[in-house]
């Protein structure tokens, strides 16, 4: 789920015209056997398969996407991002047969121009008739299936009733920025990793970069020559892997934690946190210059900077908080699938509380690590749900 602007207030990119997208039905109302919330990585992937499976784009298969172009989350990343070892995006389903790898991708250029324009082929090959800018502002039950409601930017609604829906909004409209003592009082400059646009914006400037991922890595690697100073905050020691590139063992692991936490309907545990992050030549780099420097989570902020556990005052103009995200389940609210433990019972992809609604980049999938394979085993699941209710 996106905003209609980005995170910083600024209107996207306009979307390409040769975007392959369906108008909302002149009718408010409309029935379709499944709707997939969301076009990114997960939803594209199980719309794929589901489409492969028989069910007709458009009319049976419904794709909503609230973000006004292709490329998923991609798409509002910052222009400097590019892919590479700790930003790498695997293929979607059916690429590989359209000649199409991301492995194979021009890596000058910016991720978030690739990706959109890979996602672009990908639907319009496949026909998937995205409709777009579309958000979904609430599900709830109808009778035997569910009702999805939505709303254009020029402020229409409408309403979509389902057999099954697939949720697979993602997270980049719901950044996470934790509490820290002072931080109100700071007079400073605040952003999260949707807000950042460019070091440039941070020259001559002392900025603080809190967070223990690949988004904190990049931002410090950028401001690295352009800002003043930088100084690196995270809540558990870095875990460099020793590899320059993703472990596989490693992310089998991190997957089989966050499936045991969806299960129990869990807060979901970081990826990064049980994976490591792989050294490339340029992290290398950077750690051998000592830019890459991790200290242990400050205590407080202060009106001009933050102050260290042991007592040290750092002046800081700004601080980025690259401190993740969480799952934007928001228009699910209606369903009440929260559990006391802060997460959602989700069971190889199947809403344990609510049968019709399968979450798709949830938990174990919630990364390029899972998003795909699950793609298959959702629309197989799908589909068995719409012959128990035919």
């Amino acid at each position: 789920m996106y905003p209609y602007l980005d995170m910083a207030g600024r209107q996207p990119r306009p979307a390409q015209s040769d975007v392959m997208t369906d108008a909302m039905p002149t009718s408010d109302d409309q029935h379709a056997r499944v709707v997939v919330i969301g076009a990114g990585q997960a939803g594209l992937s199980v719309a794929y398969h589901l489409s492969r499976l028989g069910l007709r784009p458009g009319d049976e298969l419904v794709v909503l996407d609230r973000a006004p172009s292709t490329g998923g989350a991609w798409q509002f990343r910052w222009a400097a991002l590019r892919l590479g070892a700790a930003h790498r995006v695997h293929d979607l389903p059916g690429m590989p047969a359209m000649g199409l790898r991301f492995d194979d991708a021009d890596r000058a250029r910016p991720a978030r121009d690739v990706v959109g324009e890979y996602y672009r082929r990908f639907e319009q090959h496949y026909d998937l008739r995205v409709r777009r800018p579309v958000a979904v502002t609430s599900v709830t039950h109808a009778g035997t299936g569910l009702c999805v409601a939505t709303t254009t930017p020029d402020g229409r609604t409408g309403r979509i009733t389902a057999e099954v829906v697939v949720n697979a909004s993602g997270t980049w409209g719901t950044p996470f920025v934790p509490w820290y003592p002072g931080r109100d009082s700071f007079r400073g400059r605040q952003i999260d990793t949707t807000e950042y646009v460019s070091a440039a914006e941070f020259r001559g400037q002392d900025v603080v970069v809190v967070g223990g991922g690949t988004s904190a890595i990049g931002f410090l690697l950028e401001l690295d020559g352009v800002a003043r100073s930088t100084r690196w905050f995270t809540r558990r020691p870095m875990a460099w892997a020793d590899t320059a590139s993703l472990d596989v063992e490693s992310a089998v692991a991190a997957v089989q934690e966050q499936d045991r936490a969806a299960r129990a309907g869990e807060a979901l545990p970081s990826i990064v946190s049980g994976t490591g992050v792989p050294v490339s030549r340029r992290i290398r780099a950077g750690l051998d210059r000592g830019v890459l420097h991790d200290e242990p989570m400050f205590a407080a902020l202060e009106p001009d900077g933050v102050v260290t556990t042991g007592g040290e005052h750092v002046h800081a103009d700004a601080v980025i908080w690259a401190t993740g995200f969480r799952a934007d389940l928001r228009h699910l609210a209606p369903l009440r699938l929260r559990t006391a433990k802060g997460g959602v019972v989700v069971a190889d992809g199947r809403s344990e509380e609510e049968p019709r609604l399968f979450l798709a980049g949830y938990g174990p999938q919630a990364s390029t690590i899972g998003a795909n394979r699950a793609g298959r085993v959702i629309a197989r699941q799908v589909l068995g749900a719409l012959d128990l209710a035919r």
